[in-house]
């Protein structure tokens, strides 16, 4: 074990809300739009039409998308409301036409891309498969592309099979037609041992979780991350089928630089590294973009696990995690005395004791107990090329960035505040949102972080040596969350807006936080 607390960014520090920059590219906030709904995801995805100037809002809470005016993005005000049957997830626009992925009457039914004019006028529906989660335009706008998570029911009874719908609007919203990619043609040796496949008796095409959907420029690609999966499906728009399935892989928390803090139960901002301790990639958002003729796929680690009961949902005389629970924290473990001669150190609470795993890999030599651990998530941003290798990953600057920013706020979960080092256990600030955009002929990648709130701005032009610009959390660590004062909380979706689509003529960043029910909009100051 090796630890170290390392400060000292060249940089400048603003407080209220606090921003740590180069003096490159930098947000300001312009305007926020309240729902007043606390911690019940009334914000969570947000498309833009340029021509309207009008954002269009996921809200889990009411069921609906608030249709806002953001003509004037210091003061957003709502419109109107698109009132849905069943859950919202996602929303996307093009050209005046939205498309928004809704849920079955269960999760585990098949769900519905729904299509409207800007006024919010019903156009038609199609079928695609269960729980649409992200619904994404190609460029070009002749499809749209949903990924279907297929999450299996609370008690495992029903697990849906994971897949990714193409929706075809050559011919209009009228005669769209729909093809679902699906999964069966892989097992689990073919996706490899860089994937994380868990499910009970599960195929891979029913453990499969497609969550989110990023686009090639010439609309023929699509890249599909499978969270829960740590896996990356490449998908062929024009054959309507996924050609490739990419697990990818672990990070190493033993190498300097991926340093982490791994308790919360220190009462301190404590980096260091360890042997023998991964972290599962697990990317919730992810965008593509274009250097030099190559696409590369930018990725926000959140992490996820695998719990059935989740505790969202009760199930009368089911305990959660009774059905099935592959979280472990490492102090219930038992370790490998040569992988882990220090263990009894370790285990303690304020070491490593605390820290959330998965039992369900890490006996490398079958004798029942952990020659390797593998925490969720990786507390970071990642860049992939087309093919899913890795080109880039931050290591551990967000947590040197925050500890720099906010030392008494470090790794705060997102709906209470005087909660220093909560989520450090857990998965950290975790990186949820992420968006790109170019300014000037260069590349910029917005990065949301869920629980500890914020944005990280890096300019990504050198996809193999990305530049931190900044990072700025529009939150009041002094106000009272449920009260509605302590600002945006738990950033969810992250849209950027060109300066050409802006109604300023300045290229804009909106932030919808679900924890907060809030939507902020940036000027990206370049």
């Amino acid at each position: 074990m090796r630890g170290w607390i390392r400060f000292g960014l060249v940089s400048t520090l603003w407080l209220g809300t606090t921003a740590v920059a180069s003096a490159q590219v930098s947000l300001t906030v312009l305007g926020t739009y309240e729902t007043g709904i606390f911690d019940d995801s009334a914000a969570e995805i947000a498309a833009y039409d340029a021509a309207s100037q009008r954002l269009f809002v996921t809200s889990s809470a009411e069921n609906a998308i608030n249709v806002l005016d953001l003509a004037d993005p210091s003061a957003p005000s709502l419109e109107f409301s698109i009132e849905l049957e069943n859950n919202i997830n996602s929303v996307a626009v093009y050209n005046g036409l939205v498309a928004a992925a809704v849920e079955g009457e269960t999760a585990q039914d098949l769900g519905q891309v729904m299509f409207f004019d800007i006024d919010g006028n019903p156009l038609g529906a199609v079928t695609v498969g269960a729980l649409p989660d992200m619904v994404t335009f190609t460029p070009d706008g002749s499809k749209v592309v949903v990924a279907n998570e297929g999450e299996p029911s609370e008690d495992y009874t029903n697990d849906p099979e994971g897949s990714a719908s193409i929706i075809d609007l050559s011919d209009g919203v009228d005669n769209a037609s729909v093809t679902t990619a699906s999964l069966r043609p892989f097992n689990r040796s073919a996706v490899g041992a860089g994937a994380h496949i868990v499910g009970p008796e599960a195929t891979f095409a029913q453990d499969a979780e497609p969550e989110y959907i990023a686009v090639s420029s010439d609309s023929r690609t699509a890249w599909v991350v499978m969270q829960e999966n740590n896996a990356l499906g490449i998908l062929d728009l024009e054959a309507g089928e996924f050609t490739a399935v990419v697990g990818l892989g672990f990070k190493d928390y033993s190498q300097e630089g991926n340093s982490l803090d791994a308790s919360n139960r220190d009462d301190a901002i404590n980096l260091a590294t360890y042997d023998n301790l991964f972290g599962m990639y697990q990317p919730d958002a992810i965008a593509a973009y274009s250097v030099g003729g190559e696409t590369y796929i930018i990725s926000a680690n959140e992490g996820d696990s695998r719990l059935r009961p989740s505790g969202d949902d009760e199930i009368e005389g089911l305990e959660e995690g009774d059905i099935f629970n592959e979280e472990a924290r490492i102090a219930d473990l038992e370790l490998d005395p040569d992988a882990f001669p220090n263990a009894a150190e370790l285990q303690d609470d304020a070491v490593l004791g605390r820290l959330k795993v998965t039992n369900t890999r890490g006996d490398t030599d079958g004798d029942g107990d952990f020659d390797e651990l593998y925490a969720y998530g990786a507390r970071s941003f990642s860049i992939w090329d087309a093919a899913g290798n890795l080109v880039f990953d931050s290591g551990d600057e967000f947590a040197r960035v925050i500890a720099e920013a906010y030392p008494d706020d470090f790794n705060s979960t997102n709906d209470e505040n005087g909660s220093f080092d909560d989520r450090s256990d857990d998965k950290g600030s975790e990186p949820e949102g992420v968006a790109v955009g170019e300014i000037d002929g260069r590349q910029y990648a917005f990065i949301g972080l869920e629980r500890m709130g914020g944005v990280m701005v890096y300019d990504v032009t050198d996809p193999t040596a990305p530049e931190f610009q900044s990072y700025i959390n529009n939150r009041d660590f002094a106000g009272d969350a449920e009260a509605g004062t302590a600002g945006d909380l738990g950033p969810e979706g992250l849209l950027f807006i060109s300066a050409a689509d802006s109604p300023t003529d300045e290229p804009l960043l909106v932030v919808a936080n679900e924890v907060s029910g809030t939507v902020t909009t940036y000027t990206v100051t370049p």
